[in-house]
């Protein structure tokens, strides 16, 4: 009877350790979560931002050569990228140093051709941000991946496709995308266990969201995670001290 009181002393005193890697737990009562009103697509055009890499292609004459096909060559590559400082620059050939965080893609495109328009004669220029990603957790701990996003408009199944799916742990019907607006991160909350998650499913991923599948809780085997190396402990000493009493 003894034995069983310690050993129910020894689970009370580890299981606070069990299932402490879960994240972004609900708060009860709170008004971060949004569950009604979910934005199915963007509200507002990505804006770029410090760090961030893009490339861009600049072509004379409004760019008619892409159109008339007649041979010449953009005036920059594909191979080249620059970087946002983090005073809001980019240094960029011929122009020099140009603010763009903050600016639209479209914005930035109109930005770069009024100042290659003093050096060249009716600049078109395109833009590609390169580093426009999503960090997805599965459901497992330890299995957290980055997804690039390589196209516009890219939806949520899409993401959790290119993230491999939903680990064998996580929970379809708790799923949290966790957005930045503004100075802080708004959090939306998905139910994708049932047909009606249809609905949810072509929304609009943007860059820099957080995607967090919950996981389900392992109570028993957490337990005997944590319980077996300290009765392996107990029983030997306990074994020990038997043999030590015979002597």
């Amino acid at each position: 009877m003894k034995h069983l009181f310690y050993l129910f002393l020894i689970i009370a005193f580890t299981s606070c350790n069990i299932n402490s890697n879960l994240m972004f737990k609900n708060i009860d009562n709170s008004d971060i979560v949004v569950k009604d009103s979910i934005p199915m697509t963007p509200e507002e055009s990505y804006r770029m931002s410090v760090n961030d890499r893009f490339s861009f292609e600049l072509y004379p004459q409004d760019g008619e050569q892409i159109v008339e096909n007649t041979g010449q060559t953009q005036l920059s590559t594909k191979s080249l990228d620059y970087t946002i400082r983090p005073d809001g620059k980019a240094e960029l050939p011929v122009i020099g140093d140009v603010h763009l965080a903050g600016l639209t893609i479209e914005a930035c495109e109109d930005t770069l051709e009024y100042y290659f328009s003093f050096t060249h004669q009716n600049p078109f220029v395109q833009v590609k941000v390169l580093n426009k990603r999503v960090i997805v957790f599965p459901g497992n701990g330890g299995e957290a991946k980055v997804v690039n996003l390589i196209n516009e408009n890219t939806t949520l199944m899409e993401v959790l496709a290119m993230a491999g799916g939903i680990a064998e742990r996580g929970k379809a019907k708790s799923i949290k995308i966790l957005r930045a607006v503004e100075d802080h991160r708004e959090v939306y909350e998905i139910d994708l266990s049932t047909i009606d998650g249809l609905a949810y499913t072509d929304m609009v991923i943007q860059a820099n969201d957080y995607i967090y599948i919950a996981p389900t809780k392992e109570i028993t085997r957490g337990v005997l995670r944590e319980v077996t190396p300290l009765i392996g402990i107990i029983t030997s000493s306990l074994a020990i001290i038997t043999i030590f009493s015979k002597l």
